[in-house]
């Protein structure tokens, strides 16, 4: 009889562990690219997984499922409101970097004038001019009794506008995130920017208790993040972390914990402190799962860990530019593999294999109904249609992703040049890539499982598959209502890529 009840008790207990809510984590890199880590995310490892040194980011692709064909926007703002909302930037908009209210950050082209845009980022309210309107992530998991918490960069609105400060967003807490996208200071001994009288919109925001410390800034944030978790923890409510680090975007600086040892090993300045700058944000992801397991809450947490966009190689780095994500063409701000392929590692405690891979394509859209399938909530009522899609079936490996089309939409010209720095759209299925150029409006194709390198272009106007993919790209981008660029000389927009590719038979 005692046994049975003893039975009865374990099985209870373990019922009632499993129907928790699991704890969120999105671990959130700022410009980490795909190559910026000692983890391989190609199918064998390369110079650059030998220079950096993340062994807790290997630790949690032991413990999880690591997405090799990972995707998101080419830059900040763009995949940052595609997670928060579901969208593709195609649908809302908000199609470049986000800083002051109504003022564009496009840099000027000689012969397009880029659409009008949503450039002053999410609205939590209707009616504002130039924002997107939307249910955010952080608004559903609050609304279904999740404590949220957002630490770190934020850039979803425009400064002077709600949208900049994530607590009108869906988070209970906000710590240092803004309207800004990167920091005046990485260091607590210049006061993260805000030191000798110095008034920027940069200056990292409300960690005033580090002021004049000596810690860095990703340090900071991790003690502040593991800090609201245990208030929730105490508060026994399930937690949403958006971790979202400054690092390892520019400026680029030295985190003195780390750096002295890339220096030894006679790297390029510049380059060594941008492995420093990598070193420590993977401590802080080491942390915040040192954490989890001291608190029994490991069991209960999920972890996504991703980057918003490629990595940064047309600026601000050490060495040859452009060549930073070798053997992913480009970086940030391209169309190319280099600019929008990123590392993504999903931890799923009882869901996701060990050690294991997936192969298929996802984008930055997708974590939005993923952590919705996750956290148990079947029918959010959102004000948008959500683009992205739940990626959990590839985690049970009950489906497969080939068909799908993925898209992105730039029409902008970034400000740096080098390869596909320009204004284009782009569309995806399986491992053919058509790229349309609005400048020149001229076409490039690639099958990129033959290809990864994006140096041998296969369209031809006649070219099956550059007929498919234009016209999917072109429905896309009308469905979307989007506007194209403008040619300066006729005043008259530029044909969509299907109409294009019609022109030219």
């Amino acid at each position: 009889m005692k046994k049975s009840f003893l039975l009865i008790f374990l099985l209870f207990n373990s019922f009632i562990a499993f129907s928790k809510q699991p704890n969120i984590i999105i671990f959130f890199v700022d410009d980490m690219g795909w190559q910026d880590c000692s983890l391989p995310f190609h199918n064998q490892k390369t110079k650059w997984n030998e220079i950096y040194h993340t062994p807790n980011l290997e630790k949690l692709a032991a413990e999880g499922m690591k997405f090799t064909h990972a995707y998101a926007a080419p830059v900040c703002s763009p995949s940052r409101v595609s997670l928060m909302t579901g969208m593709n930037a195609i649908r809302h908009k908000v199609t470049n970097w986000t800083l002051w209210k109504n003022q564009s950050t496009d840099g000027k082209s000689d012969r397009l004038i880029p659409p009008t845009w949503n450039l002053n980022g999410i609205s939590p309210v209707a009616g504002v001019e130039n924002t997107v309107h939307a249910t955010t992530l952080a608004q559903v998991l609050q609304q279904n009794n999740y404590r949220t918490i957002h630490v770190g960069k934020a850039h979803l609105g425009a400064a002077g506008t709600l949208g900049s400060d994530p607590r009108n967003l869906g988070f209970d807490v906000n710590i240092a995130g803004h309207a800004a996208g990167a920091p005046q200071s990485y260091y607590g001994l210049d006061n993260f920017g805000k030191n000798k009288g110095r008034d920027s919109i940069w200056n990292v925001p409300g960690l005033e208790k580090y002021w004049g410390k000596d810690i860095f800034l990703t340090e900071a944030l991790t003690l502040e993040a593991i800090a609201a978790m245990e208030q929730a923890r105490l508060a026994q409510k399930p937690f949403f972390l958006h971790m979202a680090h400054y690092a390892v975007h520019a400026p680029i600086r030295a985190d003195p914990r780390f750096v002295q040892k890339y220096y030894a090993m006679g790297m390029d300045s510049i380059e060594a402190k941008y492995a420093s700058l990598v070193e420590g944000m993977d401590k802080s992801l080491g942390d915040i799962m040192r954490y989890l397991t001291a608190q029994k809450l490991d069991q209960n947490t999920i972890i996504l860990f991703l980057s918003d966009n490629g990595g940064l190689s047309a600026n601000a780095r050490g060495g040859t530019r452009h060549q930073h994500n070798t053997p992913l063409r480009s970086g940030k701000g391209s169309a190319y593999e280099g600019g929008v392929r990123i590392p993504f590692v999903l931890k799923w405690p009882g869901m996701t294999s060990p050690n294991s891979i997936c192969a298929e394509n996802i984008i930055i859209e997708d974590v939005f109904p993923t952590v919705l399938q996750m956290a148990g909530i079947k029918k959010a009522q959102t004000l948008q249609k959500i683009d992205g899609e739940d990626i959990s079936p590839l985690i049970r490996h009950t489906k497969t992703a080939d068909k799908r089309f993925l898209y992105w939409h730039y029409p902008h010209i970034w400000g740096p040049k080098g390869p596909a720095l320009e204004l284009y759209s782009v569309v995806r299925q399986g491992n053919w890539k058509l790229i349309y150029f609005h400048t020149d409006q001229h076409f490039e194709l690639y099958n990129t499982a033959t290809d990864l390198t994006e140096s041998q272009n296969l369209f031809t106007n006649q070219h099956p598959m550059a007929l498919k993919l234009a016209k999917a790209l072109g429905k896309a981008l009308k469905s979307g209502q989007c506007e194209m660029p403008k040619m300066i000389a006729t005043q008259n927009n530029i044909l969509f890529p299907d109409d294009q590719i019609k022109e030219r038979k």
